[in-house]
């Protein structure tokens, strides 16, 4: 088993979803509350609007800063959905990323420690 990098402990614990660029923010709520989760070494959860999937995570760095890479996959208004994301600590506290629907949307997002 690959050794998880000491700074994917600042990533650890559940997201808001606050902003996404592809969808309005009274929407991202629409089923739960949208969040992103890290939990554990390699696993966690994104939900937004109708969509539920189920990280596999691998941590390193993107252009000096850490990162948070991600494949996903679950539902979509109960239909098979996967996917890949990336998630980077950004200014403020707040973490930023994108997430991409395989074959489908893609969006940024911003997120906020719940």
């Amino acid at each position: 088993m690959a050794r998880v990098p000491a700074f994917a402990k600042a990533f650890a614990g559940r997201w808001r979803i606050v902003e996404m660029d592809n969808w309005d923010n009274d929407a991202l709520d629409l089923v739960e509350e949208a969040h992103l989760t890290f939990q554990g070494p390699a696993d966690g959860e994104i939900a937004f609007v109708a969509l539920k999937g189920f990280l596999d995570v691998r941590y390193s760095t993107r252009s000096g800063s850490a990162c948070a890479e991600f494949s996903w996959e679950g539902q979509d208004e109960n239909d098979p959905v996967c996917g890949r994301g990336w998630a980077a600590l950004g200014s403020a506290g707040r973490l930023v990323g994108h997430i991409y629907i395989h074959n489908g949307d893609d969006s940024g997002f911003v997120c906020e420690r719940d």
